[in-house]
């Protein structure tokens, strides 16, 4: 693992940054704070489309997060940025859509390991974490539970290395 100076730095990734990328943030900061990382494991979110730039996590996002003691309120949207592949270890995107368009903005040589989110949970039995947006009560549990498994595969595995 890194030492406090060299951070792991992990950006999550959908859409409009405002239900799955939030939340999968907020997920994993607290999986983070629990395995006691703090000092070595830095998180951050972002959307590849800029619809929702400076706002809030959509207020289902934070009322289902806050229910399992996940802080979204305080998050806002942006869109994702070409320096971004350099400034952070693991860009993770929701699904396949967000993958690709991670895939073309990123810059040759950069060191970023793009990736789906969920080739850390391969017992989820999902390879995509699906948009809550258009949906009730049920997705954003979904997102939950599927963020949850990814979080803590993706601390395992920052452990076994």
């Amino acid at each position: 693992m890194p030492t406090a100076s060299n951070k792991i730095r992990v950006l999550m990734v959908c859409l409009g940054n405002i239900c799955r990328s939030p939340t999968a943030e907020a997920m994993l900061r607290r999986k983070v704070h629990e395995a006691g990382l703090d000092d070595r494991v830095e998180v951050d979110s972002a959307g590849t489309a800029d619809y929702h730039v400076g706002s809030p996590p959509d207020r289902r996002a934070i009322a289902h997060g806050e229910r399992r003691g996940l802080k979204l309120q305080h998050l806002r949207g942006r869109q994702v940025e070409r320096a971004d592949f350099d400034r952070f270890d693991h860009v993770l995107a929701m699904d396949e859509d967000n993958l690709m368009n991670l895939q073309r903005l990123r810059p040759p040589g950069s060191r970023a390991r793009v990736a789906l989110l969920l080739s850390y949970a391969p017992q989820a039995g999902a390879r995509e974490v699906p948009d809550p947006y258009g949906g009730g009560a049920e997705g954003f549990e979904q997102v939950l539970d599927l963020t949850a498994a990814a979080a803590d595969g993706f601390i395992a595995a920052l452990r076994s290395n």
